[in-house]
């Protein structure tokens, strides 16, 4: 396996009144890929992001980036590093290509006109260019941020809620500008709250929770090995309860008895078979429903699950399980 573009180990961040961070945080980037940090507010994505570009300092731990020691030579690999916050800030009463000029001159690159222009013109900012940024919509201010961001031509970028507050238009031309960096070679670590844009752009999925790192893994494996089925059957009478004979499936009644629900299987069939001998049954044993709905479970679900086992247990998964 090739060499990684980031290789952390066992970071740590505890603020000086005693709030942990990040507790131990092991994560692996691989070089071109899309990778999405999930997590809940307070999780620790900021916090890491800011450890690996320099915001943060770490308690302890190791980083590497470009297989060389980030923390010794922060100077010359951050160079390499670029990052779209979460909050927007700017000189308000800047043009957008001074400000995009100056990001890239602060890393130490000579000027360069032609790419400026095609950074502006990739996010449709060519003709706002010397429009002042207080001027700017939300969404377009969030693009000033990623050119910024892109004006150094960085190899690993991190883009943190990059689409906080935008619309839904606004929203998937900026997947398909990440997935023209992508198509670049530009490594894109990505936190979000929209999980569609994980379901929809990432190749790998991480989810942290109190510092944590609760799971790593392929999109679609994650989705193999943790998707579960849920079947909703609307029965033609109410049932004071789940027959005996049902009792070995996860089933459960709601709305007072009207809707037997399924949920269940393991993310590879089993509960698409399940629910489909669970509509047999339910006939030969003379239990009658008017209709029948089924949904696979979404990454959503995935991580909402895991956020809330982890509330629950204070106790991480291992990188790869499928619990």
């Amino acid at each position: 396996m090739p060499e990684p573009i980031l290789d952390i180990r066992n970071l740590t961040k505890t603020y000086k009144r005693g709030t942990v961070a990040l507790a131990g945080v092991d994560l692996t980037i691989q070089r071109g890929e899309i990778f999405a940090l999930l997590g809940p507010n307070g999780a620790g994505k900021t916090t890491l992001i800011g450890a690996v570009c320099g915001l943060v300092r770490p308690s302890g731990g190791e980083m590497f980036a470009f297989g060389e020691d980030l923390q010794r030579h922060w100077r010359r690999l951050r160079r390499r590093i670029g990052l779209v916050p979460q909050e927007l800030s700017f000189d308000m009463f800047d043009t957008v290509i001074r400000s995009v000029r100056y990001s890239r001159g602060m890393f130490g690159l000579a000027p360069d006109e032609r790419r400026i222009e095609e950074v502006l013109r990739s996010l449709s900012l060519w003709d706002k260019r010397n429009a002042r940024i207080r001027e700017l919509s939300g969404g377009m201010k969030r693009r000033v941020l990623i050119a910024k961001a892109l004006a150094h031509d960085p190899d690993l970028l991190f883009l943190d809620e990059p689409t906080a507050g935008v619309d839904v238009e606004l929203r998937r031309d900026m997947w398909r500008q990440i997935d023209a960096l992508r198509e670049r070679g530009t490594t894109i670590i990505l936190t979000t709250h929209y999980i569609e844009e994980a379901e929809e752009m990432a190749d790998r999925v991480g989810v942290i929770d109190q510092g944590r790192i609760l799971l790593v893994d392929d999109k679609a494996a994650m989705m193999t090995k943790l998707g579960r089925m849920e079947g909703r059957f609307t029965l033609a009478q109410p049932l004071a309860s789940v027959p005996d004979a049902l009792g070995a499936l996860p089933l459960a009644l709601e709305e007072d008895g009207s809707v037997l629900v399924y949920r269940g299987g393991d993310g590879q069939g089993q509960g698409r078979r399940q629910v489909a001998e669970l509509a047999q049954t339910l006939t030969r044993m003379d239990i009658a429903f008017i209709g029948l709905e089924t949904r696979q479970s979404s990454l959503e679900d995935i991580f909402v699950n895991l956020v809330e086992r982890n509330e629950e247990h204070h106790t991480p998964i291992e990188e790869g399980a499928a619990a």
